[in-house]
């Protein structure tokens, strides 16, 4: 994944999952996996913002808010999920986050199944120059 664009910072967030669902298994609600998850990037140590307020533009102006669950890096949106099986509105779900978002790459995470589910998003219709997501290491 390091040959993707932020491809060290994805395979880090994921290695973090990895061990946070290996140790705690599923069945947790989703906060359990955020903090556990977010032990893991204070000990990487991983820049990240939680359930960041991000806005939301439409085309160029920001017409609302939702909360993202991790901000790593000011680059990469991060959703959680806690639930049996990812079904089709949970991935257009976060693809319309991160285009709302005007990030490029995001990934949705799976907590909530027997085997660590993930997916890589990129979104296509990025603006780098309209909004920036400013972050520091908390």
């Amino acid at each position: 994944m390091a040959d993707f664009k932020y491809g060290e910072i994805t395979e880090k967030i994921i290695g973090a999952a990895f061990r946070v669902h290996s140790a705690l298994g599923n069945g947790f609600q989703e906060v359990i996996y955020q903090r556990a998850l977010e032990l893991e990037f204070r000990i990487m140590p991983l820049p990240y913002l939680r359930e960041l307020e991000m806005p939301i533009y439409y085309p160029d102006q920001q017409i609302g808010t939702r909360r993202v669950d991790f901000l790593v890096d000011g680059k990469i949106s991060v959703e959680l999920k806690a639930i049996i099986k990812l079904e089709d509105v949970h991935l257009a779900q976060a693809i319309n986050y991160l285009e709302a978002y005007n990030l490029e790459i995001g990934l949705l995470i799976n907590f909530g199944s027997k085997r660590l589910e993930f997916h890589r998003f990129t979104n296509k219709k990025c603006n780098p120059i309209i909004i920036q997501h400013p972050i520091k290491s908390q």
